[in-house]
């Protein structure tokens, strides 16, 4: 059965017409990671309601909150793709041992967030602060408990990001949205009962946004382990597997690392323009924190997108089939730009209720409207930018990928944004977003055509 199912599913890959393979590909998983958006998004809708100063913890506690994500997604790709390819090989043993080895993983981050979490968050947030500030004491305190709590519970966003991987990997985007749906709903019922203490619980503030959001991650976690242990029958989890194995985490991290890099990229990032921003105000934190959050239900999208495009360009490079792999290729970048028109349009008609969602004050909107419209110009520049570097993964070419977020983020962006904000006026810096992106566009396209030449992948002009 499972030979006729691989066998089905590869002549699905390399017949169906393109935009329907693509579609039937990529729209579950652009739906889980819409669910996944809620997760950024949710906390801070409600703890804006407390006050401008909680959203402004939550948004300095997320650069490592996001480290978090990058190392959970990260283990859950490297564990997948290997899961895929020895499954391929009909190899269960193998397939079954790097499961579990995705486990162990866990397990090593888990002990190392919570250390974090207990040693290190107080002096991490005081690195953001300005001591000079209204209420810094206040907003440092409010991230602090945040932090403490998201990162020595982080057991169930580990488990939830590997179960995840280990059910898309076998082919069962359903179960992995089912999930995400799970714990996002959890997530968005408790944020008002504990942030302000409704039915009969205590108002806990930022701490009862943070409980939320990690009770909402093991509920996910919770889910995803029993679909994988009752209903998955491509692997077997078993604990005699978990005992450490050097050369096969070894392995998954190979794979893992570059997708890692580049969130932690994006966090340091974030790091460093909180300072930045806070030399100016902290509302200016809050507008960022604002923009990031919402700026998820753009990109994840497109995210969703790229997981269903992979699959089918390194299917159709096996099979040499180019007309097939540049179709996909324009396709998914026909998608990406209507996509991203989309929240262009919604940043540039929309930006002061947006703002408002997150219960923004006069000062918030007075800098968040050029923020939103700014920063948003950068969006039809990224979305081909995106496809076209996880092309550049799906052919096994991922330092290129790597290379190009390094280049944008911190040869291009940090540098514009610090010399930027040296003019003194807030909405300069904004500017260095799309001039990151057009820079980041060129070298994603010179990258891509090297790749096609490479790999002979190049359509014959004729």
């Amino acid at each position: 059965m499972a030979m006729n199912r691989t066998a089905a599913n590869a002549d699905r890959m390399g017949t169906m017409p393109v935009n329907q393979l693509l579609l039937s590909m990529a729209v579950p998983m652009v739906l889980s990671m819409m669910v996944q958006a809620l997760y950024n998004v949710v906390d801070s809708i409600f703890v804006a309601r407390l006050s401008e100063d909680a959203l402004t913890a939550v948004s300095l506690a997320f650069p490592l909150q996001n480290i978090m994500i990058a190392i959970g997604v990260g283990i859950g790709v490297g564990v997948s793709a290997l899961l895929s390819r020895m499954l391929g090989q009909e190899d269960q043993e193998m397939a079954d041992r790097y499961a579990m080895q995705g486990f162990t993983l866990d397990i090593i981050a888990i002990v190392a967030f919570f250390v974090i979490g207990l040693f290190f968050v107080t002096p991490y947030v005081a690195s953001q602060m300005d001591p000079t500030m209204e209420n810094v004491a206040g907003i440092a305190s409010d991230c602090v408990v945040y932090l403490r709590i998201v990162c020595m519970a982080s057991f169930g966003l580990f488990m939830a990001t590997l179960c995840e991987k280990l059910l898309s990997g076998t082919g069962r985007t359903i179960h992995t949205m089912i999930a995400q749906m799970a714990g996002a709903v959890t997530n968005i019922i408790l944020d008002p009962i504990m942030i302000f203490g409704l039915l009969g619980f205590p108002a806990m503030g930022v701490a009862g946004a943070a409980l939320a959001t990690v009770i909402g991650q093991i509920l996910n976690g919770i889910i995803g382990l029993i679909f994988n242990l009752k209903l998955n029958k491509d692997i077997h989890l078993k604990l005699s597997y978990l005992k450490p194995s050097v050369p096969m985490m070894s392995a998954i991290l190979k794979i893992s690392l570059p997708s890692i890099l580049m969130q932690a990229i994006g966090s340091m990032l974030t790091y460093v323009l909180n300072i930045i921003l806070m030399g100016f105000s902290k509302t200016a934190v809050a507008v960022y924190g604002a923009y990031f959050k919402l700026q998820s239900f753009v990109f994840m999208p497109i995210f969703g997108l790229n997981n269903g495009m992979v699959p089918i360009i390194g299917y159709n490079y096996g099979a040499r089939n180019k007309e097939r792999i540049h179709k996909t290729v324009r396709l998914a970048m026909t998608y990406a730009v209507g996509i991203m028109l989309l929240g262009l349009a919604a940043c540039h008609l929309f930006p002061e209720q947006l703002l408002r969602i997150f219960d923004a004050s006069e000062d918030m909107i007075a800098m968040g409207v050029p923020a939103f419209k700014t920063i948003s110009l950068s969006f039809v520049f990224a979305g081909i930018s995106i496809i076209s570097s996880s092309t550049c993964q799906a052919f096994g070419f991922a330092v290129y990928s790597l290379i190009a977020s390094i280049a944008r983020q911190l040869v291009v962006l940090l540098p514009c944004i610090y010399f930027m904000s040296l003019t003194g006026a807030l909405s300069n810096i904004w500017w260095a977003w799309p001039m990151a992106e057009i820079m980041s566009l060129v070298v994603c396209l010179f990258f891509l055509k090297r790749v096609y030449r490479k790999t002979d992948m190049s359509l014959k002009e004729t």
